[in-house]
């Protein structure tokens, strides 16, 4: 049977801390707890558990400090969870008989991620295969500041295993925080971090960070080598971010970049908020309907599915159309993401 640590980065997580040590404590041949500058009882907590509790600077990288848990891991594998998370007693049994199992030329192995739309997370979906469980020998790196990720060429394993991802809140505020500083310190965003960082932005920032990250994304849209996905991504923020300031001529510049071709959910649910709330609900739905059945979105699913629906059901009951309103708050209520 192979061994297995626990490696964790935590900061003021006394709140939860204890009920992830608990379903999983047994399963682990070692624990190692990082903290990065608690001022709770997150380290008490942690003492009940591990005696190998260790302080790292925080340094705004979350891939420096798991890299740094890593490296103090002695067992075969590497299981890395945050202090949000919770194992199910029939997960429990489906990751003991994996111990018991797994081959060693498996160099990873991938387990679901659920309840992702808890809080208004950044996913649009609520269940995912996530890299969770490491070879040690191989020296795994986490790379990116921020939504890290590790560098898979390794052979994986996808196993049935789920983790269900319980937040207390929502952590938007300090990534965006981390995303503005790499910003300012020039720093060019990958692919994938960018959007991320629109994503961040669109579902969880406050008006204030959109007002801040309109001015970079506004950028991107402008410039000839921005590739079509990330113009796309940015067309969502400038229109979001210009509607909200009362610019309209600009929102309107930016909404018909959008529009054309097959369209994105999240800038004709912008142009349907604009004339809802110009009280002209009949334009309105034609953006919602929009937004609903006839284009897909790219950053937040919300905006083609629960978003316009219940809008469009809003708009029918302002001109008096009951019988219609309620087939679309019926279709709101009865809306999945998938």
């Amino acid at each position: 049977m192979v061994t297995i640590t626990l490696c964790m980065i935590v900061k003021n997580e006394e709140k939860v801390l204890e009920r992830c040590l608990e379903s999983i404590r047994d399963l682990m041949d070692e624990i190692i707890i990082v903290d990065t500058g608690s001022t709770d009882r997150t380290k008490e907590i942690a003492a009940k558990y591990t005696d190998q509790i260790f302080d790292f600077e925080w340094v705004n990288d979350f891939s420096a400090a798991r890299n740094f848990a890593f490296s103090k891991a002695t067992c075969d594998y590497i299981y890395s969870a945050d202090a949000d998370e919770v194992v199910s007693k029939e997960n429990h049994e489906k990751f003991r008989l994996l111990k018991e199992t797994l081959l060693p030329e498996v160099e990873i192995v991938q387990m679901y991620y659920g309840n992702q739309l808890l809080n208004g997370t950044v996913y649009n979906f609520d269940r995912e295969l996530r890299p969770k469980l490491f070879k040690r020998q191989r020296s795994f790196q986490w790379i990116e500041p921020v939504h890290e990720t590790v560098r898979l060429l390794p052979v994986v394993f996808d196993s049935e295993i789920e983790i269900t991802h319980l937040p207390e809140n929502n952590h938007s505020g300090r990534d965006i925080r981390i995303f503005e500083r790499m910003i300012q310190q020039g720093e060019k965003l990958s692919e994938r971090l960018f959007t991320m960082y629109a994503k961040e932005i669109l579902i969880s920032g406050s008006r204030e960070e959109l007002r801040r990250a309109e001015a970079y994304f506004t950028q991107i849209a402008e410039e000839s080598g921005t590739k079509p996905e990330q113009m796309k991504e940015a067309l969502c923020v400038v229109v979001r971010a210009a509607r909200l300031n009362g610019d309209y001529l600009k929102m309107y510049r930016y909404a018909m970049k959008g529009v054309t071709d097959e369209g994105i959910s999240e800038v004709c649910y912008e142009l349907g908020e604009y004339y809802f709330l110009q009280g002209d609900y009949t334009e309105a739905s034609i953006w919602y309907y929009n937004a609903a059945y006839e284009t897909a979105s790219i950053l937040n699913i919300h905006s083609g599915g629960d978003l316009p629906l219940q809008r469009l059901a809003d708009c029918y009951e302002a001109l008096g159309v009951e019988e219609q309103a309620g087939i679309y708050r019926k279709a709101a209520g009865e809306w999945k993401a998938e």
